[in-house]
């Protein structure tokens, strides 16, 4: 029995995803629930999983393709299978490898010699006609470029591309080999341009922060706050805390509740703007943002005023491992009425964090350092940290919002609030 893999129903809010890397070939074994290809869209990596054991047939969609919710990607033989069970090895050589799609006919104008024809008939996969006038100009043959599925532009590029390191590098001295970072040099001598397409979620990021400059009036607001008596109840309780709760006792969680804390107090910097409305939300969706190696994202702490401590730095460990992992759901990724961002991770010492639309404020933290600090009449030295609250001035006036930063470090200089409410 045939079976069609299909592109998953996408949220509406996302309209087309991106093929990235297929985990399996042609004419390969794949069991059920196996990670088949990811899919990126503009906010998550998604995994399409293999409907049902058998033989991997037809890979229809390649690399780098655009494809939209219900396209067919790829063509599973559940009856080739059961004749594989014993091992594969059993099966006639012709029913091992999967058929063969017909060549697609090159353009009109073009004119592929013999030798290419014969090799682009070989191959397992049809190829475009972009992707043939690219390997007849620079003389190469399908079976010359080292990917499994279908050949693209893409491919092609990045085979080129390595040729002309590794020509240039085998050309040079030992001792004058450049380091594996710089770029090959071109005919001229000089280091050359490397243009790298955005992912998805890179082109959202870009698309999102344009969006926030022109359609918000952002203005940011400072404080330094005080840590030490944080710090001390951090180490009078972490073993017990992580002995009891499985979870390290960080600061997020002291973050987030007195920014919880806060809002209740100032609504104003809990509400966005729709049209000529202001929506106040009474609940309270903290957004953490998170870095990956394909950019920014922010999960949702949903309903934060009604987590404990440990729920809290639970959820943000889970969130930043399947953060990085790209494993995040889109439910999780959509929402949040303020956002928090932490900067200080990467040794920033101040920023101003841009707004998150539609919220209409989001909190930056920043580097912990050692400072002198005055108390009753005495330099001492404090662990501070600066703290930056960008807001929509639209709709959040200046008394606001200083008030607002100002109550988030009243809470933090003296934790036991946080657990009076006081």
């Amino acid at each position: 029995m045939r079976i069609e893999v299909l592109v998953p129903n996408l949220p509406e809010s996302v309209s087309d995803a991106t093929l990235l890397d297929w985990h399996h070939q042609a004419g390969e074994r794949v069991n059920k629930d196996a990670k088949l290809i990811d899919l990126e869209t503009d906010k998550v990596i998604l995994e399409v999983p293999v409907p049902e054991t058998g033989l991997l047939q037809e890979i229809r969609r390649g690399k780098g393709d655009i494809v939209a919710s219900g396209d067919v990607i790829a063509v599973i033989d559940t009856e080739a299978e059961a004749e594989a069970a014993p091992g594969i090895t059993g099966l006639p050589a012709a029913t091992q490898t999967a058929p063969t799609a017909p060549p697609e006919p090159p353009p009109e104008e073009a004119v592929i010699p013999p030798a290419q024809a014969t090799a682009t008939a070989a191959y397992s996969q049809p190829i475009s006609p972009t992707v043939r006038r690219l390997l007849r100009e620079h003389q190469l043959e399908p079976t010359d470029i080292p990917v499994a599925g279908r050949i693209t532009k893409q491919d092609v590029l990045n085979f080129l591309e390595q040729r002309a390191a590794s020509v240039a590098t085998e050309s040079q001295p030992a001792a004058a080999t450049p380091p594996s970072f710089q770029s090959a040099p071109s005919p001229t001598g000089r280091a050359s341009d490397r243009r790298v397409p955005m992912t998805r979620i890179r082109a959202r990021i870009a698309e999102r922060m344009q969006e926030a400059q022109r359609s918000t009036a952002t203005l940011t607001t400072f404080n330094e706050v005080n840590l030490k008596k944080i710090f001390e109840l951090r180490n009078a309780h972490r073993a017990l805390f992580e002995k009891t709760h499985g979870v390290k006792l960080g600061l997020m969680s002291f973050f987030v509740k007195a920014s919880v804390e806060a809002l209740k107090r100032f609504p104003i910097v809990n509400a966005s703007v729709e049209g000529q409305e202001i929506v106040y939300h009474d609940y309270y969706d903290i957004g953490i943002a998170v870095t990956t190696e394909r950019g920014l994202v922010v999960p949702v702490l949903r309903d934060a005023d009604t987590l404990g401590y440990a729920e809290i730095e639970k959820a943000i460990n889970d969130y930043s491992i399947r953060g990085r992992d790209g494993k995040l759901s889109f439910e999780e990724l959509s929402g949040g009425t303020f956002t928090i961002t932490n900067g200080g991770i990467f040794g920033s010492m101040l920023s101003t964090p841009i707004l998150n639309p539609p919220q209409s404020a989001i909190l930056g933290m920043h580097a912990i350092n050692e400072r002198p600090v005055v108390e009753d009449g005495q330099i001492v030295i404090r662990p501070i940290i600066y703290l930056a609250l960008s807001y929509d001035h639209r709709i959040i006036d200046g008394r606001e919002a200083v008030s607002f930063l100002f109550t988030v470090k009243e809470l933090l200089e003296d934790p036991t609030r946080l657990l009076l409410r006081v």
